[in-house]
């Protein structure tokens, strides 16, 4: 019995001051470890808030280069990347996506020009633009799985060759990491990373997201036919393996807080970097309780803690850029 065990064990003595807590804590948040999620529009001429997202904005062109050289400034080097599209360039098949010229593509490259120490995720998935706000090409009423896959893997080459870092495929086609390694090797971009949306949850919480990019739903097709069910949990392992297997060199659950059993699940269970994305929904659910004064900005880094004590090797969070200013400070 541990009661037995007292006094000589006693847990206390590790908890006695913070340089004794720090000296022992197993989990560190690190603004290292942290991706900072951008949004920015093709059309825009100056940056927009995002009215469900309190605190982050649609960037201009202009914009956008300001606030990543802000961001490396606070040592806060690796961006990921999410467009938003004028309706105009958009249709069912989402061919924009696949123009080696298209915006993105020239964005990427200026970026890459301009800071050249920065890491750039690029997200892989139509759903910007198309029509239907799906990530894949309607074909009678449903996502055309194998069709999708073509385009995908155009639309990693493109965004590959013009510099991104890492392509981050987040549509959930089935066979879709390894036909884009496969044309990956074939245009010579061998070390171009796949960050694989391994486990990406039918989920509530990428209502505000959807906003900022503008793929809102307008058929009535449902997400659930592609991303993953919630209540499945061994599922997720399977994706997760299959991607592993296909050529991911990282895996991804989305979203973060709600699915910290899956996180712990495939790190222990699976050899390779896991990250997290702490999602639009979480970030607007506490943000908006901390503009209402129902608890404070600690809470910023303790939802972060958990999870990277789940499992988590990094985190795409929108609170990168707060912990890099503010952590230290309030850590103290």
């Amino acid at each position: 019995m541990l009661n037995n065990l007292f006094p000589n064990v006693r847990p206390r003595r590790l908890r006695k001051n913070k340089t004794i807590r720090n000296l022992v804590s197993e989990t560190k948040l690190h603004k290292s470890k942290l991706i900072q999620p951008l949004f920015v529009s093709d059309s825009n001429p100056e940056k927009q808030s995002i009215t469900t997202m309190p605190g982050q904005f649609i960037h201009s062109r202009d914009s956008l280069f300001f606030e990543i050289d802000e961001l490396q400034k606070l040592g806060i080097n690796t961006i990921a990347l999410f467009p938003n599209i004028s309706q105009t360039k958009k249709d069912n098949d989402g061919t924009e996506a696949l123009n080696p010229d298209n915006f993105m593509c020239k964005l990427v490259s200026e970026i890459k020009a301009r800071f050249n120490e920065v890491v750039l995720v690029t997200d892989v998935a139509l759903d910007p633009y198309t029509t239907t706000g799906h990530d894949g090409i309607i074909e009678n009423k449903d996502v055309d799985n194998d069709k999708t896959l073509k385009a995908l893997e155009e639309m990693s080459v493109n965004l590959a060759s013009a510099g991104s870092d890492i392509i981050a495929p987040s549509d959930m086609m089935d066979g879709r990491v390894g036909k884009i390694r496969k044309k990956l090797e074939e245009a010579n971009l061998k070390d171009t990373i796949i960050l694989s949306y391994s486990a990406k949850y039918s989920s509530s919480f990428y209502g505000p997201f959807r906003d900022a990019v503008g793929s809102q739903q307008v058929e009535g097709i449902s997400k659930d036919s592609y991303q993953m069910d919630k209540r499945n949990l061994n599922e997720a392992l399977k994706e997760a393996k299959l991607d592993l297997d296909e050529g991911a060199d990282i895996l991804m659950v989305k979203p973060g807080l709600p699915y910290l059993d899956v996180i712990r699940e495939i790190s222990s269970n699976i050899d390779a970097p896991l990250f997290a994305y702490q999602v639009s929904g979480e970030y607007s659910m506490l943000q908006m309780g901390i503009d209402k004064k129902l608890f404070k900005h600690n809470v910023i880094p303790e939802t972060l803690i958990s999870l990277f004590r789940a499992g988590s090797s990094s985190v795409i969070t929108y609170y990168a850029r707060w912990v890099a200013e503010n952590y230290d400070n309030i850590s103290k």
